[in-house]
């Protein structure tokens, strides 16, 4: 994947990943492929193998992402769990079938919702969850 120029994150909160089972470079793969993420820098470890720290820009925002290393105190094959990260987009349905055809997995089916969206959640086989939503689009009126 070719890395591009970007500036750092400046602001905000900045998702960062931990992947289990040395899938970080897999990780990235898939995110291009299911989210259209950029990758701004790759760094790897020693070994040549294993993902010291990535940076990836999708849908204009950083995320972050590195392979799980206990031999620096981190845990080994921590299962994601109580975080969604959220895509705010102009056509969920578009981007909902990217994810899936990556290869991403419904757990909330995309749907139209109360407070306006399209909406629905995937997860991703690195075990993270993914919402997706954009404003219900009005119907077309017939000429």
């Amino acid at each position: 994947m070719e890395q591009v120029d970007a500036p750092p994150p400046l602001t905000g909160v900045t998702p960062y990943l931990s992947i289990a089972s040395r899938g970080g470079q897999a990780a990235v793969e898939l995110y291009s492929r299911a989210f259209g993420a950029v990758e701004v820098r790759r760094m790897l470890a020693e070994d040549g193998e294993r993902l010291v720290h990535s940076h990836l820009r999708i849908n204009g925002c950083s995320v972050m992402l590195s392979d799980e290393f206990p031999e620096y105190g981190m845990e080994a094959d921590v299962v994601p769990k109580g975080v969604t990260l959220h895509l705010q987009v102009d056509d969920a349905d578009e981007w909902w079938a990217r994810a899936i055809v990556a290869g991403c997995v419904p757990i909330q089916p995309l749907a139209d919702q109360f407070w306006g969206d399209r909406y629905g959640q995937v997860k991703d086989p690195f075990g993270h969850c993914w919402s997706i939503g954009s404003p219900i689009k009005a119907p077309k009126a017939e000429a």
